[in-house]
């Protein structure tokens, strides 16, 4: 295996510390998710449809809830992520809820041999391409992971909404496109603000939608579906998305709503 360069090991520390909270907190509803919930949402239901009895990867799983819903829902599912703390976590889950599961720790970018050409479905969602500084290797390993005729399926925070740090006042603190390696601190994590975190630094990329896209599209996979999404089911932004009386989230700057999300469908060719 190539040896990892310092952005990598930076934000492995931070994961692994993430891991080791998340699931111990109401954030990630592992209580619900044990008593036979799922914490799959509706946009890659959707772009996904019927896993029964396919093979599915899960790229950056975590601590395993997502893909652990999905082998609720019929799938034989692997789950791959960087951070060994989180795969631990997840095979741990896997034992706690009574289901198969395969966890590999390893990069989504530098695909581990054995993943290659297995799977009838790749998925990768909420927080995805800022952990990735070379969307073209993510790409690659996605495509190689699939069969002849299997899908790649991607939801993701917008890149416009990435850019946004604080929403009133605005406040912009990230690029749109990539411009190279951006280093921010964090005090406490996304799912636990009351617990803090020893290491508070990582390394994210901004990438734009377009080579996001071509890269999907350069690795040999046919575009299906591209949507962007005004409205969330979920918070996905702290204090940038506002909550409308219909109970979905939107990020709304002036009288207009900017996407949130995206969700993008590519299929390997026969």
């Amino acid at each position: 295996m190539e040896k990892d360069d310092e952005a990598t090991r930076c934000n492995r520390l931070n994961w692994d510390e993430r891991a080791s909270i998340h699931g111990q907190d109401r954030y990630y509803d592992t209580a619900g998710f044990l008593a036979g919930g799922s914490s799959l949402r509706e946009a890659e239901l959707s772009l996904v449809g019927n896993v029964e009895g396919r093979k599915l990867l899960h790229l950056q799983c975590h601590t395993g809830l997502d893909t652990l819903s999905w082998a609720r829902r019929g799938a034989e599912v692997t789950g791959l992520d960087f951070s060994p703390v989180a795969v631990r976590r997840a095979r741990e889950l896997a034992e706690r809820a009574g289901l198969d599961a395969d966890f590999v720790e390893g990069d989504a970018r530098r695909l581990p041999p054995e993943l290659r050409g297995r799977f009838d479905v790749v998925v990768a969602t909420y927080g995805v391409f800022a952990w990735i500084d070379d969307v073209a290797a993510w790409a690659g390993s996605a495509a190689a992971a699939l069969r002849p005729g299997g899908r790649l399926v991607v939801v993701d925070l917008h890149p416009l909404a990435q850019m946004i740090d604080r929403g009133d006042p605005l406040v912009v603190d990230a690029s749109y496109a990539n411009t190279g390696p951006q280093r921010f601190r964090s005090e406490t994590s996304y799912a636990d603000p009351s617990t803090p975190l020893r290491h508070q630094e990582t390394v994210q990329w901004s990438h734009s939608l377009g080579e996001i896209v071509s890269a999907v599209a350069g690795a040999g996979l046919r575009v299906e579906v591209l949507d962007e999404y005004l409205s969330s089911d979920r918070d996905d932004r702290g204090s940038v998305l506002r909550q409308g009386q219909d109970g979905r989230w939107r990020l709304r700057i002036w009288p207009h709503d900017l996407p949130v999300l995206f969700g993008l469908a590519a299929v390997k060719p026969v």
